[in-house]
């Protein structure tokens, strides 16, 4: 497919990667429509409401951010993205105090945390970009008049004249096979981590001082006090708690009923602080593609651009692992996809 001219791209996941490529294109000036099986943006960059009622009777609701810790910047351009969040009030900085005995940070002495919940900053990337929420794009087919996205069957607008996945590679890996076999293989094939994440709020006149743990042993790799973190609700007398399961036991246990797995975590919780915890209301979140398992560092495998079908694949595992990882693959790709766009219309 030769284009002279991109007017209407599909970007299909809503997390970090989809929501900064949808920005940088519309920045540009072409139209873009996001699709997302979610209800909203964020991906893993995700808040859960929680509601519960207490003793007396009286209904509760709290937030807890159940996704990615936060980020942190370690090369150009995502350190100048991070800084623009920080001054229009997307960010804010986070230094937890680190509970003794902990794993230490890997260099990270600070998290960069959306404010005033994780999906914030993929809103404000997509703010006046077209939407659709609890879409689930099963199908993409290529016409003669450009791509069409299809949902349970149905058409989802379009005509696009390219598309952009932004979606874990197991779930990309279906959509790209017809298209592109050699990426559908890659995709199929690259690792990613499970992770089971406890969500819970305790009644705890005593709440320790430290605001992040990395346990040595144990299942859990993460624990966070999520009313330590900036922009978040504290309640007097209550613990909000975040956990994450390590990788290996989160995929030892992945086909658990939640139940058993709520209970387990928050046992190895209550090990973690030495003491028991009086919980109100808990729940468990499995993420099924957590992570990537390896950082890919070489220029050529941090996106995927076919420029003669207009396809595209961004995300962390082939950008790095985290928030930034994803952010620059998107960046490159979004870059790519500009340039090329450029040279075209010069060559018209």
């Amino acid at each position: 497919m030769a284009l002279k001219e991109l007017q209407r791209v599909a970007v299909i996941g809503a997390g970090i990667a989809g929501s900064a490529c949808a920005h940088a294109l519309a920045q540009a000036g072409h139209a873009v429509q996001v699709f997302d099986k979610a209800r909203g943006p964020g991906g893993r960059l995700a808040t859960r409401r929680m509601a519960w009622v207490d003793s007396a009777g009286e209904p509760c609701t709290t937030w807890l951010d159940h996704g990615a810790l936060g980020m942190t910047a370690h090369v150009e351009p995502f350190g100048a993205f991070v800084d623009k969040g920080l001054q229009a009030g997307w960010l804010a900085e986070w230094r937890p105090v680190l509970a003794a005995g902990s794993l230490p940070l890997d260099g990270a002495a600070e998290f960069h945390v959306p404010v005033p919940d994780s999906p914030e900053l993929c809103r404000r990337l997509l703010a006046g970009v077209a939407t659709r929420w609890s879409c689930v794009i099963d199908n993409l087919q290529w016409t003669t008049s450009g791509w069409q996205v299809e949902a349970a069957g149905q058409r989802q607008g379009g005509p696009f004249d390219a598309v952009v996945l932004a979606l874990p590679p197991a779930q990309a890996a279906p959509l790209l096979v017809t298209h592109r076999s050699d990426w559908a293989r890659h995709a199929s094939l690259a690792p990613m981590q499970p992770c089971w994440t406890l969500m819970g709020v305790a009644a705890d006149d005593a709440v320790p001082a430290w605001e992040l743990a990395r346990p040595p042993a144990g299942p859990l790799a993460w624990v966070m006090r999520n009313d330590a973190r900036p922009g978040r609700a504290r309640a007097p007398g209550q613990a909000h708690w975040v956990a994450h399961a390590r990788a290996g036991w989160s995929r030892q246990h992945l086909e658990q009923p939640p139940e058993w797995v709520l209970q387990q975590l928050q046992a190895a919780l209550s090990d973690t602080l030495g003491r028991p915890v009086a919980w109100l209301h808990g729940t468990v979140h499995r993420w099924r593609y957590a992570l990537p398992q390896a950082r890919r560092t070489a220029p050529g495998e941090s996106f995927w651009w076919d420029a003669a079908q207009g396809l595209g694949v961004c995300g962390d595992f082939l950008g790095g692992a985290g928030v930034e990882g994803a952010w620059l693959s998107a960046h490159s790709l979004s870059t790519a996809m500009l340039r090329w766009l450029g040279d075209a219309a010069r060559a018209a």
